[in-house]
C-alpha cells in the first residue's frame, strides 16, 4: 500500500510506507526550499537491527549535523561529526569494534642465513680464542677456500674450508666436565705463576681445548664445569643471565643474627650495592656456618660481604652453580655431563 502527496508551490513532502519483509519502511522527507534546510529521517530493517538516519544538509555557510547508528557485527558503530562548509574544523567521535590482533612475526636474528663469523668459527675448533683469530687473521694466516682473508666480519658457510698455516681447520666436537674443584687449584688456562691448574685434574679426559666457566678463587672449593662450548659459556656467565650460585660458608667467628639480616637486606660495598637472594644459618648451634645464595658474579663477591662487616672467610665450598651440584663427586673428581643436562643448560631450564 503506497500513500503520496505532492505539492509543487515551494516545497515537497513525501510520505511513503512499504511493507517490506517482516518489517515496515517508513520515509519522511521535507525539500529545502528558499534557504531552510533539507532534513530526513529514515528507519530502514536490516540483520534484525534498526538503522536510524538523522541528517541536516548544510546551505547558505551553516553546519551539517550527522548522527548515525548503523548496525553491524552484533554490535552497534556510533559516529557524530560537525561538518562546517567553509574553512571550518570538521570533528567525528567514532566507536568501532575492535579488530583481532594479528601474531607478530619474529623478530630476525642475522643466522637465518647459515653464515657464521671467521673468528667464531676458528675459535670453535679449538685452535685459539676468538681474539687470537681476529689477531691471526689481520697477521695474514688465514685462508678461505685458498683466498687469503685479512678483513674483520668475514663470514663463512659450514662448505667453506678454512686453513691456518696451511693446515685445515674443523669444528671440535662439544665437550662438557663438571669437577669439584680442590684448594690451591687455579682456574685459569695458563697461568706461569701457578703450580697446579684445574685442567691439571682433567689431563687426558679430552683431546678437545677446553677452558673453565667462570672463576673460583685459588682457596674456593666446589662445582666448577669445563666446556669449549664459547655460546653456552656466554649464557652461564653474562651477568644478564643472573644464574643462582649457592655457598657454604665458614667463618672464623659466629655471624651475628643483625648481620645476618643485613645481608639479607641488601649492604653497600666498594664497587655498590649487593644483596643475598637468601641467607641462613646451616648449623642450629654453630653459627659460624651458613648457606648464602647469591646472582652476582662480581670478583670475590662472597667473601667481600663477610669482610665488610668485620668477618674473615676461612673456607669457602660452592655447592650449586646454574643448576649443577657436585653430588657423588668427591674433591678432585670429574665426570662428563649427561646429554640431559647439557640440554637443560643451552634450554636456560636452570636458575
Amino acid at each position: 500500500m503506497i500513500t503520496r502527496s505532492t505539492r509543487k508551490a515551494g516545497a515537497v513532502t513525501k510520505k511513503r510506507t512499504a511493507a517490506p519483509a517482516g518489517k515496515p519502511r517508513k520515509t519522511e522527507r521535507a525539500v529545502a526550499s528558499a534557504g531552510k534546510p533539507r532534513k530526513t529521517e529514515r528507519t530502514v530493517a536490516a540483520a534484525g537491527k534498526p538503522r536510524r538516519t538523522e541528517r541536516t544538509v548544510a546551505i547558505a555557510g551553516k553546519p551539517r549535523r550527522i548522527e548515525r547508528t548503523t548496525a553491524s557485527a552484533g554490535k552497534p558503530r556510533k559516529t557524530e561529526g560537525t561538518t562546517v562548509s567553509t574553512g571550518k574544523l570538521h570533528k567525528t567521535e567514532r566507536k568501532v569494534m575492535p579488530r583481532r590482533r594479528q601474531p607478530r612475526e619474529m623478530p630476525k636474528t642475522g643466522l637465518e642465513d647459515g653464515l657464521i663469523r671467521l673468528n667464531k668459527y676458528i675459535a670453535s675448533t679449538g685452535l685459539c680464542s676468538r681474539r687470537e683469530a681476529d689477531e691471526y687473521i689481520q697477521a695474514g694466516l688465514v685462508t678461505v677456500n685458498g683466498k687469503l682473508i685479512t678483513e674483520m666480519g668475514v663470514k663463512i658457510s659450514s662448505e667453506d674450508v678454512v686453513k691456518y698455516n696451511g693446515e685445515t681447520l674443523r669444528e671440535e666436537k662439544k665437550v662438557y666436565i663438571l669437577i669439584n674443584k680442590p684448594k690451591d687449584y687455579v682456574t685459569t688456562v695458563e697461568d706461569p705463576h701457578a703450580k697446579k691448574t684445574v685442567l691439571d685434574l682433567v689431563k687426558g679426559a679430552c683431546k678437545e681445548r677446553i677452558y673453565p666457566v667462570g672463576r673460583l678463587d685459588r682457596n674456593t672449593t666446589g662445582v666448577l664445569l669445563l666446556t669449549n662450548d664459547g655460546e653456552l659459556t656466554k649464557r652461564l656467565t653474562h651477568p644478564k643471565f643472573e644464574k643462582l650460585k649457592i655457598y657454604h660458608v665458614h667463618l672464623n667467628k659466629g655471624l651475628k643474627a643483625s648481620d645476618l639480616e643485613k645481608i639479607a637486606t641488601g649492604i653497600t660495598l666498594d664497587d655498590g650495592f649487593i644483596k643475598a637472594d637468601a641467607i641462613s644459618y646451616t648449623d642450629p648451634v654453630d653459627k659460624s656456618e651458613v648457606g648464602i645464595e647469591i646472582h652476582s658474579g662480581r670478583n670475590h663477591i662472597v667473601r667481600r660481604i663477610f669482610e665488610s662487616l668485620g668477618y674473615e672467610v676461612i673456607k669457602l665450598d660452592r655447592v650449586y652453580f646454574a643448576g649443577l651440584t657436585k653430588k657423588n663427586l668427591h674433591r678432585g673428581e670429574w665426570r662428563f655431563l649427561s646429554e640431559r643436562e647439557v640440554g637443560m643448560l643451552k634450554m636456560n631450564a636452570f636458575k
